[in-house]
């Protein structure tokens, strides 16, 4: 039987610590909330009393819970008062040499069977157990902010922690509805692992001005379904605390160069840019702590007649490939007006693919979201050809076609010889250099990438992928195609992966080298990243549904390109490929899908 913790101890009351008394008082637990001086308590008590107010204003919380809930919490000043406490959580910022010195002064201070727990989120939790007398009675319990909404736990066992210390903390997890993970002591535990290198790649392509802190945040969050972008999320973490947690992971994790901290990071914890906390970071807030972002120097001009500035009138665009991208892009175009000649290799495939826009347009009548009206209009906008040449009176070409260079090039080639004059022509790739299809033209300064996302009419993010000579006008163009089409259009170099997949697939990497180390399970690792971090799916997950022989050729075009050791594909990846286990659409990947 697990053991009934009656009282627990919370030492820190900042924002994470009077989360977790907060977590506890809702669960009918006694707490001692304890700081180091009355100022400091008072604080804590008044970030506590705010949160349950909010919930009772909210309907979350009836008054008579919340008075019975502040009821079970006694505010100390000093560590004497946890003197008959069941269980302990340290939750101060994140030094090691003060987190040992309040684990040897709880060591003094606790009775011998209370277990002593603290919440880093990076530190060492076997460094901190040393500092006592009783190290297998030490364990991390990471909560995550804001803790009493965030599902997830991560348990931290030592190599000496007991296994009936473990099973306890396990069972009082539950006890508060959280879902846990175990997992050993390492450098950044599952979660900070796999997101701060994610976090500091973000970093490291705004310092480079390869896109602006807007686009960088757009993408991903539209692009993968993310609650919030890279830079955001770092202003709201605090720009100190993330250098603090990447430069721990990196000196105690073997240092990967992923997680050696963008100089930008220290440049800007030094100049006092910290992020919301200070009212100013990647982006500037209305205050200190106050999330609302207001405009400043950085801020891009956004009007209509800006974005068209410069353009090229479009209004018969070409879409040249048969597959579901071709087809969701010729749904876009014609839904918003433009007249669309589509061009496949033979009639055969020209029927499939109008059946396929007429399906997708007739569910788009049926769920409410097109009338009959609308939807003949776009029918009618299209135009079915097997041949380049319709395309000689086009003002925007899109190719669609298979991702093989060779075959990109020939189709420019031909196109260069059929377009006339100030055509711009695009491409779809996800991770081709586009300069390399644009010297297959006489023409380098009209060619742009337009990368859509699958399925095109829903996803609203397209990478707009300017070359070295891609022209000012082909840009304005892109955007206000973009634009006019209802889509947020990214604008960035022609780098390997551009952005969404250069930040992704590492991500995506790094969690199968987790799982192939065997620090943890595939499932462990995806709730990990669903209930910590908010994602929308977990990392296998995602692998298993892009397709594992998808993901593996991108992550080998991202190591080719950039060098980055960090980068080369997890070998069981590559097995797992190897095998034919590519995910859903083989039955099987990192999981079974046959028994589903």
């Amino acid at each position: 039987m697990a053991r009934e913790f009656t009282s627990v101890g919370v030492v820190g009351l900042g924002t994470m610590g009077a989360g977790i008394v907060e977590v506890f008082a809702r669960n009918g637990i006694d707490v001692v909330a304890v700081e180091i001086s009355a100022t400091a308590l008072e604080r804590g008590r008044a970030t506590l009393t705010g949160s349950t107010d909010r919930a009772v204003a909210k309907g979350k919380l009836a008054e008579a819970d919340r008075d019975a809930l502040l009821a079970r919490i006694d505010w100390q000043v000093g560590l004497d008062a946890l003197h008959s406490v069941d269980l302990v959580i340290e939750a101060v910022p994140e030094h090691l040499d003060l987190k040992q010195r309040i684990f040897a002064e709880l060591d003094r201070v606790c009775r011998p069977e209370a277990i002593l727990a603290t919440n880093t989120s990076s530190l060492s939790v076997t460094e901190i157990s040393v500092a006592t007398t009783r190290p297998n009675q030490v364990i991390g319990i990471h909560f995550f902010n804001p803790a009493p909404v965030m599902k997830l736990v991560e348990v931290v066992r030592t190599v000496v922690t007991s296994a009936d210390v473990v099973a306890d903390v396990e069972a009082l997890c539950a006890r508060l509805g959280k879902v846990d993970v175990t997992i050993s002591d390492r450098a950044g535990f599952i979660a900070n692992a796999l997101l701060f290198g994610y976090l500091n790649h973000a970093v490291g392509m705004f310092e480079s001005r390869y896109a602006t802190r807007e686009d960088i945040d757009a993408a991903m969050k539209l692009g993968c379904g993310l609650p919030m972008g890279p830079l955001a999320l770092m202003d709201l973490i605090g720009l100190d605390t993330a250098y603090e947690i990447l430069d721990t992971m990196y000196r105690r994790g073997g240092r990967d160069r992923r997680h050696a901290p963008v100089p930008l990071i220290k440049q800007m914890v030094t100049a006092g840019l910290l992020g919301r906390k200070s009212g100013r970071g990647f982006y500037t807030y209305e205050r200190p702590g106050s999330p609302v972002v207001v405009p400043d120097e950085h801020t891009p001009v956004s009007t209509g007649a800006a974005l068209a500035d410069g353009a090229r009138a479009i209004a018969k665009v070409g879409v040249v490939g048969s597959g579901t991208m071709a087809t969701g892009i010729i749904e876009v175009f014609a839904k918003a007006g433009y007249e669309v000649i589509s061009v496949t290799r033979g009639a055969e495939k020209s029927a499939k693919v109008c059946e396929a826009v007429k399906t997708s347009l007739n569910k788009g009548v049926v769920r409410g979201k097109l009338s009959e009206d609308d939807r003949d209009a776009a029918l009618g906008r299209v135009t079915w050809s097997a041949t380049l040449d319709h395309l000689a009176d086009v003002d925007l070409v899109v190719e669609a076609v298979v991702e093989e260079l060779s075959v990109k090039k020939a189709l420019f080639a031909s196109l260069d010889e059929i377009c006339k004059p100030g055509v711009v022509l695009a491409t779809t790739t996800s991770s081709l250099p586009v300069i390399d299809v644009a010297m297959a033209t006489q023409r380098p300064a009209d060619v742009i990438g337009l990368h859509f996302f699958n399925p095109a009419p829903i996803m609203p993010l397209v990478e707009i992928v300017q070359t070295i000579r891609t022209s000012a006008e082909t840009a304005a163009t892109a955007r206000a195609v973009c634009a006019g089409l209802g889509k947020t259009g990214v604008v960035c170099g022609d780098r390997s992966g551009f952005i969404v997949n250069a930040l992704l697939f590492p991500y995506l990497n790094d969690a199968v080298k987790m799982l192939e180390a065997s620090y943890s399970t595939a499932d462990d690792i995806d709730y990990a990243m669903k209930l910590g971090c908010g994602y929308p799916m977990g990392p296998f997950e995602l692998l298993d549904v892009v397709g594992l022989d998808v993901s593996l050729a991108i992550q080998r075009e991202l190591y080719l390109e950039l060098r980055e050791p960090g980068f080369a594909p997890a070998p069981l990846l590559e097995h797992l490929v190897t095998a034919g286990y590519l995910g859903r659409k083989s039955g099987r990947g990192f999981r079974d899908h046959t028994k589903r």
